[in-house]
């Protein structure tokens, strides 16, 4: 088990979900249920998706939880691009935070690369296979909520 206190990527998604929260509380009222629910639910879950993977055993169970955290970054991302968008971030508080999701994208896609080639080329075209096929059954389940 890794001590995930000490992943900078870690370090760098934790201060991203709380400069969200502090960000959101300005959000109106009307989206407590909606963007603001959203983009808090996407910059905690890609901390905590590097927490609950640092505690497996095996690294392809901790690649797994650190792609999935990865997604999550990205949605925090085009969150706050989305929020800047609709007047409920602006300029001087959306930049930032846009950086800040960046720099944490990074540093845990270094971490990604590394835990890979620890792994071995094997595993990391499995843990690739199952996010693809993860990633295109939630395409389609949103598809189909959608309608025709």
């Amino acid at each position: 088990m890794r001590d995930y206190t000490k992943i900078e990527a870690w370090k760098l998604a934790d201060d991203l979900a709380v400069a969200i929260y502090e960000h959101t509380r300005r959000f109106p009222r009307e989206e407590i249920y909606g963007l603001t629910s959203q983009v808090r639910r996407a910059a905690y879950s890609a901390a905590a998706n590097i927490v609950e993977g640092s505690s497996r055993e095996s690294k392809r169970d901790y690649l797994h939880f650190l792609y999935i955290a990865r997604g999550s970054l990205s949605e925090t991302g085009y969150f706050v691009h989305l929020s800047h968008r609709l007047g409920f971030l602006d300029e001087p508080n959306a930049s930032p935070l846009a950086q800040h999701a960046n720099r944490a994208m990074a540093c845990l896609q270094g971490l990604i690369k590394a835990v890979e080639k620890e792994a071995g080329i094997g595993r990391r075209i499995g843990a690739a296979i199952t996010s693809i096929i993860v990633l295109s059954l939630a395409r389609f389940a949103l598809s189909s909520d959608r309608g025709p």
